[in-house]
């Protein structure tokens, strides 16, 4: 469902400007229209597909970007790739992070990222393509949720969600919100209760 975000370089983290203000009203109190997603960190043990090596940086900075990371599963290494991020839990980069950028591609980390290089916080985080980073907002009505329960529609509404990232270009577009929701926990992640489509909702900037 998800896609990587883009870190850019010169040390990695140069983030690109974003379309502020594609199709709203900055004054306004609320944006209405907005399909709302979520993206998570990947988790390597709930992953047992055919193993593939990866290369690409060994830190941060990125001071060698054709370091051999290792060999893991290959639909952990596409979840990273479509999440952005994924904690390795074997071999000797246990406890690491590879992360990934469409414009970067892997690399080992510490943590999480956004595309400001600051740490991603589970219902906290949030990217957009249209909204300008560090902008600070709230679920303010879920729209339609589908199979999606009242219960989930709070836990969502009641967090503030700041902008920090950002879509692979070509796959965000207006009026398209994506929340972080944290570690996988389970084999069956993307069927428990955060793992939601809200279509239709509206958002309401925070101060």
């Amino acid at each position: 469902m998800r896609f990587g975000f883009g870190v850019v370089a010169a040390s990695l983290f140069v983030a690109s400007p974003l379309a502020v203000g594609c199709g709203l009203d900055t004054e306004a109190d609320e944006w209405d229209g907005w399909t709302v997603t979520v993206y998570y960190t990947a988790v390597e043990s709930y992953h047992s597909g055919p193993l593939e090596t990866v290369s690409g940086c060994s830190d941060l900075e990125c001071t060698d970007a054709d370091v051999e990371i290792g060999t893991l599963p290959e639909d952990f290494i596409e979840l990273v790739r479509d999440e952005g991020t994924g904690r390795i839990t074997s071999g000797g980069h246990a406890g690491q992070y590879l992360n990934w950028s469409y414009d970067v591609g892997f690399w080992l980390d510490t943590e999480p990222r956004d595309t400001r290089g600051e740490a991603l916080h589970p219902f906290e985080s949030a990217a957009a393509d249209d909204i300008e980073p560090g902008t600070r907002l709230r679920l303010s009505d879920c729209g339609g949720t589908g199979r999606e329960s009242d219960s989930a529609c709070g836990r969502f509404s009641a967090a503030t969600w700041t902008i920090g990232d950002e879509f692979t270009p070509g796959l965000g577009g207006p009026r398209h919100l994506d929340l972080y929701i944290g570690e996988e926990n389970s084999e069956s992640f993307t069927e428990g209760p955060d793992f939601v489509t809200f279509t239709g909702a509206t958002l309401e900037p925070v101060d």
